[in-house]
C-alpha cells in the first residue's frame, strides 16, 4: 500500500476523475470508476468514512419502514443490494434478525404488519437472508428475554443484516487503490478550477502541512455528504447556488451487553411520539437509535445532546421495562448527519422522518457532478450511477479514455472477501487465523480478526507469528491487539491515532474508557512508523483526546441541570 505521503505526491498527475469526499459515496465511486479502467483521485479533508459513514445504524437493509410511505422502488433496489452485499463482503455484512413486537395498543396489528412481511420478502424475490416467521408470546419469552412482555400479542421476526460501516468504506478505498487509484486523506479541496466556464479540477490542500497542489481532472465529482452544499459553493466567488440539502442528525448510545442483552436487533417505538428506532446487539455492547432532528450548522461539529440520550434512554426503558438504563450506563455515543435531499416547499412542511432517502445526482453547468440523498445500503448502485453519468460528461468532452471496461462491483469481492469460504464459516476462518499466528493470539482475538479482516486476517496472523508481542490486548481484557495498529499504518493509510482508534479499531466507541487507555501506546507505535517527532506524537494524543471530550458534551449538560 502506498504511505500517504507517496498518494499527495501522486496527486499532481492529471486524471479523468476527481472525486471530492471520502465517505461511503466517494469511496465506492472511486472503486467503480478505477475498476472501469479511468483514472482516479480522491481526496477526504479527514479521515475515510469520518463523517456520516461511520456514524450510521450500521445495517444493511431494504427498508421495512418504506413499505409504509410506499417507496416501492426504495425498498426493491435496497433489497436487492443487501443480496449483492452479502456477495461482495461476507466477512462484514451479516445476517441480522430484527424482532417487530405488537402489542395491544401498537397502530399495526399482526395481520397488518403479516401482509407487510410478505410484501417485504416479495421485494426482495424471496432472497432474504432467512424467511420471517412469526412468535407467539410464549416464544418471544425464550428468544428475547429482556423484551417487556404486558400487553404483547406477537412478533414477527424477520431478517436483514448488520455491517462495520467504517471498513465497508475503508475497503471499497483499499479495492480502488490496488486497481490505480490515488486516495489521499488529510487532504482538502478549497477551490474549484474552471476554464471558459468549465470545471478542470481543484487547488487541494495538505491538512497535515499546509502546502497546496492543483489537480487537474476532465470531471469533478462532489460526494462529500453534509458538506455538500459547501464544496459546490468553492470557486463561486459569491454567487448564489441553491442548497440542495436538508441535514437531520441521528444519535445513538453505546451500553454494555450486560446492561441491555439482547439476541437480536429490536423494533423500538418510542413512548412519546411513535417514531421507530432500533436495539441492536454488538457483540459486548449493544446500540440504540437513532434520533432523526433537523440541523443546522459546521457538519464536523455533530455532536449526542443530553436531549438525545436522554430520549433514547426513555425508549429503551419503555420496551426493556426489567433492564432499566441510566445515563451512567451509556458508555459512548455517536451522531451523524443524514445527507437528504431537501423536499419541495409544501404547505405545513414535512417532517424530519418523512424525508426520501431517495439518492440524486445533479450535472451543474460548469461540469460539477453531484451526488446526494441516499442511503448506506445502496452505496454500490448509486456509485455506478455517478460514474455513468461521468463518462457520459467525458464523451461529451471528448476526453473518454479508450478501453474502458466493466466494473463488475456486484460480482468482485472487497479484500477481506477475497477467498472468503462459500459456506461462511466465520468460525473456521478464525481458527486457521489462529493457526496462522502459532497459538499467539487469543480465541476472542483470533475471532476478531476474522470478522474485522476477512481474509486479510491471516496476513496480519503471519504478522504476529514472526512478532509474538504483537498479539498483546491495546485494552487489558479486550481483544483488539498491537498488530493491528501496525496494519493500520502499512496497510490502511491510518494517519493519525484517531484513524487507527475510531475508524479501524473502534476502541472509541466500545471501550469503557473509549481508548483513552491506550491512546499514548498507539501514538508511540505510529511514531515509530511513520517518523513523528515528539510534539507530532502529543499533537495526535491531543486531537484524540479532544474527540472523546466532544462525544461526552452531553455529560457536561447533566452537570449544568439544576
Amino acid at each position: 500500500m502506498p504511505t500517504r505521503e507517496e498518494m499527495w505526491d501522486r496527486l499532481g498527475e492529471p486524471v479523468d476523475l476527481l472525486i471530492i469526499g471520502g465517505g461511503i459515496n466517494g469511496a465506492g465511486i472511486a472503486r467503480d470508476a478505477a475498476r472501469r479502467g479511468l483514472k482516479v483521485a480522491l481526496v477526504e479533508m479527514n479521515d475515510l468514512a469520518t463523517g456520516t459513514s461511520s456514524r450510521s445504524s450500521k445495517l444493511v437493509h431494504g427498508g421495512l419502514r418504506y413499505l409504509e410511505q410506499l417507496e416501492f422502488s426504495l425498498v426493491f433496489e435496497s433489497v436487492s443490494e443487501r443480496r449483492i452485499l452479502m456477495d461482495i463482503a461476507p466477512h462484514i455484512v451479516n445476517p441480522l434478525g430484527f424482532l417487530f413486537p405488537v402489542y395491544k395498543t401498537s397502530r399495526r396489528q399482526l395481520p397488518a404488519i403479516r401482509t407487510g412481511m410478505w410484501l417485504y420478502e416479495g421485494l426482495s424475490l424471496f432472497r432474504s437472508p432467512k424467511r420471517h416467521r412469526t412468535l407467539k408470546p410464549a416464544d418471544i419469552a425464550r428468544e428475547e428475554p429482556a423484551l417487556g412482555r404486558e400487553g404483547l400479542k406477537g412478533a414477527p421476526l424477520y431478517y436483514d443484516c448488520s455491517t462495520d460501516d467504517a471498513r465497508l468504506t475503508l475497503e471499497s478505498a483499499l479495492d480502488a487503490v490496488e486497481q490505480g487509484a490515488v486516495v489521499c486523506t488529510y487532504a482538502k479541496a478549497v477551490e474549484l478550477l474552471r476554464v471558459d466556464g468549465h470545471l478542470n479540477g481543484a487547488i487541494i490542500e495538505d491538512v497535515l502541512s499546509g502546502a497546496r497542489q492543483k489537480v487537474r481532472a476532465h470531471a469533478v465529482i462532489n460526494a462529500t455528504g453534509p458538506w455538500t452544499d459547501l464544496t459546490a459553493k468553492l470557486g463561486m466567488g459569491g454567487s448564489p447556488v441553491r442548497e440542495l440539502l436538508r441535514p437531520t442528525k441521528g444519535t445513538h448510545i453505546v451500553v454494555d451487553a450486560s446492561r441491555l442483552p439482547l439476541n437480536n436487533a429490536v423494533v423500538v417505538f418510542h413512548p412519546r411520539d411513535g417514531r421507530v428506532l432500533f436495539a441492536i446487539p454488538w457483540g459486548e455492547q449493544s446500540y440504540l437509535g437513532t434520533t432523526d432532528t433537523d440541523f443546522q450548522g459546521d457538519p464536523g461539529q455533530v455532536w449526542a445532546t443530553l436531549e438525545d440520550v436522554d430520549y433514547l434512554l426513555e425508549a429503551s426503558n419503555a420496551t426493556f421495562p426489567e433492564h432499566p438504563l441510566t445515563r451512567a450506563d451509556v458508555i459512548s455515543t455517536w451522531s451523524g448527519l443524514r445527507p437528504l435531499m431537501a423536499p419541495p416547499e409544501t404547505k405545513g412542511g414535512v417532517s424530519e422522518s418523512a424525508v426520501s432517502r431517495e439518492h440524486q445526482i445533479l450535472v451543474r453547468e460548469d461540469g460539477l457532478i453531484t451526488i446526494a440523498g441516499g442511503k448506506l445500503t445502496t452505496y454500490r448502485r448509486m456509485s455506478a450511477e455517478v460514474v455513468d453519468t461521468a463518462v457520459k460528461l467525458l464523451r461529451l468532452a471528448g476526453a473518454l479514455p479508450a478501453g474502458l471496461k466493466d466494473a463488475h462491483t456486484d460480482r468482485a469481492p472487497l479484500p477481506g472477501a477475497v477467498g472468503w469460504p462459500a459456506d461462511d464459516d466465520h468460525a473456521r476462518v478464525a481458527a486457521q487465523v489462529a493457526e496462522a499466528a502459532a497459538g499467539a493470539l487469543s480465541p476472542a482475538s483470533a475471532a476478531l480478526l476474522a470478522n474485522t479482516y476477512g481474509m486479510q486476517a491471516l496476513k496480519i496472523a503471519a504478522m504476529i507469528a514472526a512478532e509474538p508481542a504483537l498479539a498483546e490486548p491495546l485494552v487489558p481484557g479486550r481483544a483488539e491487539v498491537l498488530a493491528q495498529v501496525r496494519w493500520s499504518v502499512e496497510a490502511e493509510l491510518a494517519s493519525s491515532v484517531l484513524d487507527v482508534l475510531m475508524i479501524r479499531t473502534q476502541l472509541f466507541y466500545r471501550d469503557a474508557a473509549q481508548g483513552l487507555g491506550a491512546v499514548e501506546r498507539v501514538a508511540q507505535l505510529m511514531a515509530e512508523r511513520l517518523g513523528w517527532d515528539d510534539a507530532q506524537r502529543q499533537r495526535h494524543i491531543d486531537r484524540y483526546r479532544r474527540e472523546v471530550e466532544g462525544s461526552r458534551r452531553w455529560r457536561a449538560e447533566v452537570e449544568a441541570t439544576p
